[in-house]
């Protein structure tokens, strides 16, 4: 799983480190968003929620305390796994089901329609849950939690991007597929932060 920041001095390359160890699954989730289409709003939209995400959740874990911290820390990977594949695979049932989008809709549709914003929010907790533990680490390291949560939420937020591009550039080559392809990617990062891969 994810860096738990022990092992982390309080230095800017340190924080850098564990800003991109922790930005990696959402590098991989929005590969798998940006499948189904990007535009500006998509971009403006996962960018937010994720950086947000990823940024608080620490401050949140810190203003938690080291004991419940830990905790749900131990079972994050368990939470966030489970949260990423039942968004996956209720997309990939939406999909099939023909309610989720398709070739019907069209290449100029707004790609932030066919991501609810519900879901979007869902995908970003389950993405972020297991860095409550991350952020009592850094407290306990003496790092500027402020510091740290623009560092993290700004290397999330680049890292998201690049993902949604990447996923574009895919999707422009799957066609009608990409949605489905989207919601198996999304099931693929749930599996590999299961099993400890993200």
């Amino acid at each position: 799983m994810r860096p738990t920041g022990e092992r982390y001095g309080p230095t800017v390359v340190a924080l850098l480190l564990v800003a991109v160890a922790l930005g990696l699954s959402n590098f991989a989730a929005a590969i798998g968003i940006g499948i189904s289409g990007v535009d500006r709003r998509t971009r403006w939209r996962v960018g937010i929620v994720f950086g947000l995400f990823e940024a608080g959740m620490p401050a949140v874990g810190l203003a938690l305390g080291r004991g419940l911290a830990d905790e749900i820390g131990s079972a994050a990977r368990w939470i966030g796994a489970t949260l990423l594949i039942a968004t996956g695979c209720y997309a990939l049932w939406q999909n099939l089901r023909g309610t989720g989008g398709g070739a019907g809709d069209g290449a100029n549709d707004d790609g932030a329609g066919r991501l609810p914003l519900g879901r979007l929010l869902l995908t970003g907790l389950a993405l972020s849950v297991d860095n409550l533990a991350v952020g009592f680490s850094l407290g306990a390291e003496q790092v500027n939690l402020a510091t740290a949560a623009a560092v993290i939420g700004a290397v999330s937020l680049g890292l998201s991007l690049i993902g949604l591009e990447l996923g574009a550039r895919i999707g422009e080559k799957t066609g009608h597929r990409g949605e489905l392809l989207g919601a198996v990617v999304l099931i693929g990062v749930g599996i590999a932060v299961a099993t400890g891969a993200l």
